[in-house]
């Protein structure tokens, strides 16, 4: 049996707060008591209980049970959290795994206090085929963590004719995307989010109209001045989720807005939310921490699509967060290779930075620790409200619940960098950031472990 012993729980779902042991067997949640801080404060932050003999082991600090406590984690000082959940990561495999594999791309998220994520489908060959779902699943199952993937919309991401949606959902699709590649064609999405509601399965929208877009990845405004091009002009994100909302309201289908970077595109979705309950959306760290000047700053290390915008954008973002009209934060962990990001011009860069080890971090420093959320938003918004759009049994803390847990530290200074990815490919490098994972445990097992806390 595992024990967290004197961790201050937060479960989004019921609200349930304080501090609590939590004891953990055959991967699911034992029992949940009262914490006796008043025993455990002496205990080591990471010990084998009973071969020590260096915390209590009266009846007061167990359940009603004959199991042995086998190991402790004192997680005096820290939240306990549901295990993170993300649905928007690339882990670049198969095809491009110079870039990241799903083992490092695992490892990454593991440190980020992640225990289930969702692959994108822009892999080489493209997840429009059952064996290519069924060899990421498979890999995912070696990494210690949940890793879903969903399957494309379209053959070979090209927008034609709709994948074989029926077949990729029995064969274990989580959902449908061509993220990294608007559907341009309306009838093309339409047919796919009338497929997808009859499956029950959510589809995800890369919302960029290629008609406004000159050089991606680079804002149209300042930082498109400032590199002399057109760049990506704001319209191009307003007029596919106007057509997207609008088509999801119309078929009923559970969709996900993703990466949100424009205000206008902010508010769409707060209308589109009063009519249906099937309008999800979500942001990255780097939208609501960064503006367009970071791209001049960082040049392609702060290059993605949607790109960086301004500062009404950025804290339309933040209030779409604190409002619940923005759902989820999702990563878009998307690694390049250093010489792919440094060694070019910006317009020649692909677009794209890594984000499951600072994510955590930058929820706490920019939205909780300025006010704008509490811990216990921050923590549904990385948590419950992903594993719902995906109908996960995931996201919240309770007896007979699933041991997928994060135990983090939320006052810890860290330096950003010394990633587990493969990847470096971050403007967050080199940060001064508050909020450090000290234990990731998925299944009951410690899959991840930093130290005390």
């Amino acid at each position: 049996m595992l024990m967290i012993a004197n961790g201050y729980l937060i479960d989004p779902k019921t609200g349930m707060e304080g501090k609590k042991d939590i004891y953990i067997e055959g991967g699911r949640i034992l029992k949940i008591m009262d914490a006796n801080a008043r025993s455990w404060d002496a205990c080591p932050a990471d010990t084998n209980a009973q071969s020590e003999g260096a915390c209590p082991t009266d009846a007061e600090n167990q359940p009603d049970d004959d199991s042995e406590i086998k190991k402790v984690i004192n997680a005096s000082g820290c939240i306990v959290a549901p295990g993170l959940v993300d649905v928007h990561v690339h882990f670049r495999d198969p095809g491009f795994t110079q870039k990241e594999d799903i083992l490092t791309g695992a490892a990454a998220a593991a440190k980020g206090g992640f225990t289930t994520v969702v692959m994108m489908a822009n892999t080489r060959p493209p997840i429009d085929n059952e064996e290519t779902l069924r060899y990421c699943l498979e890999k995912g199952k070696k990494t210690g963590i949940h890793v879903l993937a969903c399957a494309n919309v379209t053959r070979g991401m090209k927008g034609k004719e709709l994948t074989d949606m029926a077949s990729l959902a029995n064969a274990g699709a989580a959902g449908f995307t061509d993220d990294g590649v608007p559907i341009c064609n309306p009838e093309i999405a339409k047919a796919a989010m009338e497929e997808a509601a009859k499956l029950g399965l959510p589809i995800s929208f890369h919302e960029e109209n290629p008609f406004y877009i000159n050089k991606n990845g680079i804002n149209h405004g300042k930082a498109s001045e400032y590199y002399g091009n057109e760049g990506s002009d704001r319209m191009a994100e307003i007029t596919m989720v106007e057509r997207d909302l609008q088509i999801a309201l119309e078929t009923g289908a559970k969709i996900d807005i993703q990466h949100i970077s424009a205000r206008e595109a902010v508010e769409l979705v707060r209308q589109a939310k009063k009519q249906g309950n099937n309008i999800h959306a979500e942001a990255t760290p780097h939208h609501f921490t960064l503006t367009e000047k970071a791209c001049i700053k960082y040049g392609a290390f702060a290059k993605m699509n949607p790109p960086l915008r301004e500062e009404e954008d950025r804290m339309a973002i933040i209030w779409g967060l604190a409002d619940g009209t923005i759902d989820m934060i999702a990563t878009d962990h998307a690694p390049h290779t250093t010489s792919e990001k440094r060694d070019v011009l910006i317009t020649e860069a692909p677009s794209g930075i890594i984000g499951l080890e600072t994510s955590l971090a930058l929820g706490i420093t920019e939205l909780v620790d300025k006010g704008y959320l509490t811990m216990s938003q921050l923590v549904d918004r990385m948590s419950l409200a992903p594993a719902r759009l995906y109908g996960l049994d995931a996201g919240y803390i309770a007896e007979g619940g699933p041991a997928d847990l994060v135990v983090f530290d939320p006052t810890a200074r860290v330096i950003a960098g010394d990633y587990a990815s493969k990847a470096e490919n971050s403007p967050f490098t080199g940060w001064e950031l508050t909020g450090r994972v000290e234990y990731t445990v998925c299944g009951g097992k410690v899959v991840y472990a930093y130290g005390d806390c």
